[in-house]
């Protein structure tokens, strides 16, 4: 149970985020100080933006908000790291400054007064608390059977992730600590937390349109950010292999069967169809199938054994 207020580091990746960014700012400010006057935060909390190589004025505003306000700090990433690697560069930067630390997406879909909420029950003694949405009834029905197939897709692969919830949680210092021992290069967030083993529980919040602006996540970056998941959590798609090889197996068993009735028993048979087709389309096909998912898991271990940087950090704002 945790009885002082508790230094509050809220960190919002930002990507090409200057039509939204005022209001973001606006809403969380007030949540900010209303935090504050209800004695559920520190004075020394504070918002951190990391902007992640932002092509607009995303740096330039939040470099105007940081000088105006005490409470506002930034960083800027030299390049576009993706929101993974942006998210862990706030991490790492506000880790040694914070007793809890709550991440949130900037685009204000994410109902940002759930902190409160996840506040309580890190007092209660919970080191991860999960922002899980209520419904999706703000999402298009493409965008809501996407999400959903997301999620099937990724538990029957092996990959244990909780339904609707994103990279909208708190994390208490201690699960800090544990998170920072991860090296992978190879991120999955809400897939690395699952495994840090601590005491969780869930606040659910509703979910807003995006206040302005347009998603920075196409279907393309839907799907690669997926197969990652899959490809760092779960070995299924290397035993995809050998079930795929053992049905095609039976299969062209049967195939095998019909093809020599049919050449024995029939006048209908093709000379050295049989012979020349069976083994292209059943050995080249699981091969190929083969190579493709091999080929993706030693590209990881390619890049793992690099150990380049993750992110550099080309400026500060605070």
């Amino acid at each position: 149970m945790q009885h002082k207020k508790p230094i509050l580091a809220i960190v919002l990746p930002c990507y090409n985020e200057e039509e939204v960014l005022p209001e973001t700012l606006k809403q969380l400010t007030a949540l900010y100080h209303t935090l504050l006057e209800d004695r559920e935060i520190a004075t020394e909390s504070f918002i951190l933006f990391v902007d992640d190589g932002s092509q607009d004025n995303t740096w330039q505003m939040i470099k105007t908000y940081a000088k105006n306000d005490t409470f506002i700090k930034g960083i800027k990433l030299s390049k576009n790291e993706g929101h993974q690697n942006a998210l862990l560069a706030g991490m790492h930067y506000a880790k040694n400054q914070c007793d809890c630390l709550v991440s949130l997406d900037a685009d204000l879909q994410q109902d940002p007064h759930a902190i409160s909420d996840m506040l309580c029950k890190y007092q209660e003694g919970y080191e991860v608390v999960l922002g899980i949405r209520e419904d999706r009834n703000s999402d298009s029905f493409f965008k809501k059977f996407t999400a959903e197939s997301y999620y099937k897709i990724m538990n029957l692969m092996g990959v244990e992730l909780e339904f609707n919830h994103a990279d909208y949680r708190l994390l208490s210092q201690k699960a800090l600590s544990f998170f920072m021992q991860f090296k992978e290069r190879n991120l999955f967030i809400r897939g690395m937390v699952k495994l840090l083993g601590l005491k969780t529980c869930k606040v659910y919040f509703k979910s807003n349109e995006r206040f302005a602006g347009e998603s920075k996540y196409s279907l393309q970056k839907m799907l690669s950010f997926a197969w990652a998941g899959i490809t760092s959590f779960s070995l299924f798609p290397l035993k995809l292999i050998t079930i795929s090889g053992v049905l095609i197996f039976i299969v062209s068993i049967f195939l095998s069967i019909d093809v020599l009735y049919t050449v024995f028993f029939t006048n209908e048979a093709v000379p050295g169809w049989a012979s020349t087709v069976l083994p292209i389309y059943f050995i080249g096909g699981i091969e190929l199938l083969a190579l493709g998912v091999l080929g993706e898991y030693i590209g990881k271990i390619y890049t793992e054994t690099k150990h380049r940087p993750l992110y550099f950090v080309e400026e500060e704002a605070a």
